[in-house]
């Protein structure tokens, strides 16, 4: 039965969350379109307007919204790009690659949709800026994960880039530039594009840095072809040096 080898596919985690990103993605549009979440992003926006505002926050949440913006992907996009070749050089010339992907994907997504901004403006849904970071903060996760840094420091790292996320999609709703299911959206659609992104790399070969002291028991050292499932460990997992 064709059933069979569509579990088999799915029994691979990245996969199987990529399928059901996609899936919560196209729930969350089909339910935008329809405005069915319009109590829900009307209350989260009005929740949001009414708070605290003063020039000083305005302008600090203006520049962290530019992250998400081409002045502040790019040099992180380099940046991302330059860690990754010192352990995989066709993992850095495939970043940039990925990335001009969100693009192209996000202009689909809005195109198709056509959802207007809480401020009128066009092409609200999904949050373009958020998406991008999902993918771009994923990655440099995934290149932490197969470098030498001990283990405190890739932990380090990882709850920087999601905090960085958090802030972004924070600043996107406090600039009125976005509904919350935009942001949910671009999540979901950000998620989904980032794991089938990490498949297209482990599946041309994988990483096999070499261990550094302390690091022989890490997962991020061990061969990426066995045990799939041990692969939702790759940012912290093992005995990685404290």
């Amino acid at each position: 039965m064709a059933i069979r080898p569509l579990r088999r596919w799915l029994r691979d985690p990245l996969r199987g969350a990529a399928a059901l990103s996609t899936l919560a993605f196209l729930a969350l549009a089909a339910l935008a379109v329809h405005d069915y979440l319009g109590k829900v992003d009307q209350g989260v926006r009005h929740l949001v307007q009414h708070a605290h505002h003063d020039a000083v926050l305005g302008a600090g949440m203006g520049a962290i919204s530019l992250l998400g913006d081409a002045p502040g992907l790019i040099p992180l996009i380099a940046l991302v790009s330059a860690g990754a070749w010192f352990s995989n050089r066709r993992h850095a010339l495939l970043i940039p690659l990925f990335m001009a992907g969100t693009g192209v994907l996000q202009l689909v997504a809005k195109r198709l949709i056509d959802r207007p901004r809480p401020n009128l403006e066009p092409w609200g849904f999904p949050s373009g800026h958020v998406l991008s970071l999902v993918v771009l903060l994923g990655l440099a996760a995934y290149v932490l994960s197969g470098s030498r840094a001990r283990r405190r420091w890739r932990v380090l790292g990882g709850a920087l880039a999601a905090a960085t996320l958090i802030m972004v999609a924070a600043s996107r709703l406090y600039l009125d530039m976005h509904w919350i299911s935009d942001v949910l959206g671009g999540f979901t659609l950000g998620l989904a594009y980032l794991l089938a992104a990490l498949l297209v790399l482990e599946r041309g070969g994988g990483r096999r840095p070499v261990a550094g002291p302390g690091q022989a028991g890490s997962f991020a050292y061990m061969s990426w072809t066995s045990a799939p499932w041990k692969r939702a460990t790759w940012l912290v997992g093992g005995r990685g040096s404290e």
